[in-house]
């Protein structure tokens, strides 16, 4: 059985054709981007049998290059990443701390502050977001029945885990169906 021949050096040419072919599928923050290019750079070194890292440090620099180069030429931003992503989250019932927490994994760092507050720039965001979640539950005023008092408390817990503030939990669960809809589409526009 012939060997194969190691793979070829990772290039900075080579590494921007990857981001590119990344970033055309993929939505992402410059530290996400540098992950991608780094794990391809790993795999390269072990195919390859590199285990220096005089023979990494090329490569490392290749990508932080790549990902300024994409950066000032607008392809990755962590501004558009973070705004749309927590524009999303709100959207599916996410409370200001667990979207915090899903951009700050994804890297978006600085740029996540200003996108919650895009997102849910107010109590009543805060609270449809609440409803939201709670509506998936079919708990709350989604509940198919009259909820009884260990009903209530389990969607309080439900909120207090997804990171709602006890007001907003407590003000959701207390709504009614109707005015429950009501906010939630007007969220949604």
């Amino acid at each position: 059985m012939p060997r194969r021949a190691p793979p070829e050096r990772p290039t900075e040419a080579s590494l921007h054709e990857a981001a590119l072919a990344h970033l055309a599928r993929y939505a992402t923050t410059e530290a996400g981007l540098a992950r991608v290019l780094g794990n391809r750079v790993r795999a390269w070194a072990r195919a390859a049998g590199v285990e220096d890292e005089a023979g990494l440090a090329d490569a490392r620099a290749a990508i932080a290059r790549v990902v300024a180069r994409l950066a000032a030429a607008g392809a990755v931003s962590d501004t558009a990443y973070a705004s749309g992503r927590a524009q999303s989250l709100a959207r599916s019932g996410r409370s200001r701390a667990a979207i915090a927490a899903r951009l700050a994994a994804k890297g978006a760092g600085e740029a996540a502050r200003a996108a919650i507050e895009a997102a849910l720039p107010d109590r009543d965001a805060e609270l449809a977001a609440a409803l939201i979640a709670l509506r998936r539950r079919r708990a709350g005023p989604f509940a198919a029945s009259p909820p009884d008092q260990q009903a209530l408390r389990r969607a309080l817990a439900a909120l207090a885990r997804a990171g709602f503030p006890r007001p907003v939990a407590e003000a959701a669960v207390a709504m009614d169906m109707a005015e429950a809809e009501a906010r939630i589409a007007r969220f949604r526009r």
